[in-house]
């Protein structure tokens, strides 16, 4: 082989190389991968030709232009801890959290120079005092019931549209703590025991009042029952005392009968006398019970007192 031929070839084969490389990097200084979660801002000079927000390649002029990211997610900042009074001049301690998200990247270059912590500055200057001016206007009571979300919204709402002339959004304002200083929290304590201790002392005193209604209802209706069954009782008795004595009338309506009945009603009464140890019965001549022992006649005369000993 000719030693020129092969210099030739080597030369070329060097200046293939060479520009094969330069591709290459041309090729690298042009391309621009922007991910799903950020904003990629070409620049040339210092100066913003273009912010791609789609995620995938894209193309820039090499060595002119340069290329900055700027997140394109929901971001959470975390304010410090803070000392705020209520309208009714209660202290309170206060813990925040914001999220926030950028949805202009022109404006949040121009004005906070595409810095997350210029963001982040601005949007605890104007929380904090957006947070300091709703809870000053509103009573600890209100706050406290305002937890399910009504203190949020107040607080996002009183920022108003600060943060569009900055190209971020603030999606949410949430407090991880609100809540009494500790040197406070034991009056107050004391405070809700005393008022709930009233409230039970209320409800004892109207359910005993409530009570007494009952027993003083109840004690009447039976009072009334009482002398109804009485009233009826004392008409049975008398009822049943009237067909007694009907009975009796129509058993002795004769005078054998009669008699015979107040033999036996003699007979009843001597035999209650004779009880217990004393047997002797001493009877007036005037008893009826005498008659049992003796029988008159008209012509003997009235009969001598009667004593008799039992068997």
């Amino acid at each position: 082989m000719n030693p020129t031929t092969g210099k030739k070839k080597a030369r070329g084969g060097v200046i293939a190389l060479i520009c094969v490389l330069l591709v290459v990097i041309l090729l690298a200084n042009s391309l621009v991968i922007t991910r799903q979660n950020e904003y990629t801002v070409i620049k040339q000079f210092g100066r913003v030709m273009h912010v791609v927000d789609h995620a995938g390649p894209s193309l820039k002029i090499p060595f002119i232009q340069s290329t900055q990211t700027i997140p394109n997610t929901l971001m959470l900042y975390d304010l410090a801890v803070s000392d705020v009074i209520t309208s009714d001049k209660k202290s309170m301690i206060a813990d925040c959290f914001v999220t926030w998200r950028v949805t202009d990247p022109y404006r949040f270059i121009e004005t906070l120079s595409a810095s997350v912590a210029n963001a982040e500055y601005r949007i605890d200057a104007v929380v904090y005092n957006s947070l300091k001016t709703t809870i000053s206007s509103m009573s600890q009571e209100d706050i406290i019931s305002g937890r399910d979300g009504r203190l949020a919204e107040a607080i996002l709402a009183n920022c108003d549209n600060t943060f569009d002339q900055y190209g971020i959004d603030i999606t949410a304002i949430e407090t991880k703590t609100l809540d009494m200083p500790t040197e406070n929290k034991e009056a107050v304590f004391e405070r809700m025991i005393s008022e709930r201790e009233k409230i039970a002392a209320g409800f004892t005193a109207k359910g005993a009042y409530d009570a007494k209604i009952t027993r003083n209802e109840a004690d009447k209706q039976v009072g009334i029952i009482q002398s109804e069954g009485e009233a009826k009782a004392t008409v049975t008795r008398a009822e049943g005392d009237a067909e007694y004595m009907r009975i009796l009338a129509e058993a002795y309506d004769t005078p054998e009968k009669a008699e015979f009945y107040e033999f036996m009603i003699s007979l009843d009464a001597a035999k209650k006398s004779l009880s217990g140890g004393n047997k002797t019965l001493i009877l007036d001549e005037d008893s009826p019970l005498a008659s049992l022992f003796y029988q008159k006649s008209g012509s003997v005369g009235s009969p001598a007192p009667v004593e008799t000993e039992a068997p």
